[in-house]
């Protein structure tokens, strides 16, 4: 009997100082704490609750990309409704979803190319996807539980690690930075060609967008490769007038001809109609 105690005394003290190294001294703050925290930080709920539709403007530098710059629009409506255009050699690809179904396509010059929809896996993806604010903004109402795995390192700096259990039953992790409380990181399982791989998405160049938070780089790729995919914001545009036909199965009678256009010396992006639909 006293060896069970001993060894279980030595598993309690243990167990305590490996929560000690997870948890730095001064970084006592619970979930509930540093959600709130990172939600006044982003600008407040209730801002965030405002928006309803977010354009971005940019472009994409890609490890594999045939082409550096290349431009990008990504269009967002609540709930989770996306449509992303990125041109390449001049032909554009397009992603839409609309809520339930999702369909992406290469359209040349001329407007003509394969639509093909989504993957299971995509699918699953894009309804798990909390589009405009992410999965610590209004969890609660989104169904999302969170707890506080530890602190890690990130880019140098300590970082509480979230662990994000998502209606779907899906577990995700963010990363919010100890100091600034703005979210650093984020990662998801995704399908690879030799089976499930992490992704890491990972959060800088935070800047003031009607007061707003808003990270204007964004970096991702596999967790155990060294090559990220960089995606720069140029342009930010909150609430502007985003009609739910463009984010209809391209081809269709609803979705044919709207597109998404931005002009940068414009205040709010116009919205063209062009022979093409939409991550």
């Amino acid at each position: 009997m006293t060896r069970i105690v001993l060894w279980m005394l030595i598993g309690c003290l243990t167990a305590a100082v490996y929560a000690s190294e997870q948890i730095p001294e001064g970084h006592d703050l619970s979930a509930d704490q540093i959600v709130e925290r990172n939600v006044a930080a982003r600008g407040g709920l209730d801002a965030w609750r405002k928006i309803q539709t977010m354009v971005w403007a940019g472009h994409v530098d890609g490890a594999n990309s045939p082409a550096r710059d290349l431009p990008f629009v990504l269009a967002l409506k609540r709930p989770n409704r996306t449509r992303f255009e990125i041109t390449v050699l001049n032909q554009k690809t397009v992603r839409v979803f609309d809520g339930r179904e999702g369909w992406k396509a290469s359209l040349s010059a001329m407007g003509s190319g394969n639509l093909r929809p989504y993957t299971m896996d995509e699918l699953k993806s894009a309804h798990d996807e909390q589009v405009i604010d992410g999965l610590l903004l209004d969890h609660q109402a989104k169904g999302v539980d969170i707890t506080l795995d530890g602190i890690d390192k990130v880019d140098g700096h300590d970082a509480y690690r979230l662990a994000a259990k998502l209606s779907s039953g899906v577990t995700r992790h963010v990363w919010v930075d100890a100091q600034s409380f703005l979210d650093v990181k984020y990662d998801r399982q995704a399908r690879g060609a030799k089976g499930p791989v992490t992704v890491e998405v990972r959060y800088s160049d935070y800047r003031n967008v009607d007061g707003l938070q808003i990270p204007f780089t964004i970096e991702s790729g596999a967790a155990a490769s060294g090559n990220r995919d960089k995606l720069t914001i140029d342009k930010v545009t909150l609430n502007p007038p985003l009609d739910d036909a463009m984010f209809s199965k391209p081809g269709s009678p609803g979705g044919r001809r709207n597109s998404v256009s931005v002009n940068a010396d414009a205040a709010p992006p116009a919205l063209r109609a062009m022979t093409r639909p939409t991550p």
